[in-house]
């Protein structure tokens, strides 16, 4: 849990990466809530369609019901979240190759925080396309 500790403390900069963890989810909740920070589930197992993807996450982050899901909802809702959050996704790689394009977009928008509102760190657990995102040491 190295990589996701110094993201926690603050020593490493969040944003979204693949990593290699058999941490139940339970003990990746604990770490980030013990942490400060709020944590999302999602389990992407079934998940290939953008839509599908979209209110997935919103799910897992608690977004309003008037959420929209698409990528502009999304950023805007992000935005409002309440402090610094951990989203662990797990079997991400149905939508990366199902629809690259729609994914590569759905990252810039997790990963390009910016002044847009508390950090996000989104951790991509599973086997996917090694180049997608960086990894988490």
């Amino acid at each position: 849990m190295s990589g996701l500790a110094a993201v926690l403390a603050g020593r490493q900069a969040p944003g979204v990466h693949r990593w290699e963890s058999a941490l139940d989810v339970a003990d990746v909740q604990h770490a980030a809530e013990h942490a400060g920070w709020g944590f999302g589930y999602v389990d992407g197992a079934a998940l290939d369609a953008r839509a599908d993807v979209l209110r997935a996450i919103g799910s897992a982050l608690g977004f309003p019901d008037h959420y929209g899901a698409n990528l502009d909802a999304l950023n805007d809702c992000l935005r409002d979240l309440a402090g610094p959050t951990v989203l662990l996704w797990d079997a991400w790689s149905g939508f990366a190759r199902a629809e690259p394009r729609w994914f590569g977009l759905v990252v810039e928008v997790l990963g390009d925080r910016g002044e847009a509102g508390p950090p996000v760190e989104v951790l991509l657990r599973g086997v996917g396309p090694a180049d997608a995102v960086p990894l988490l040491a």
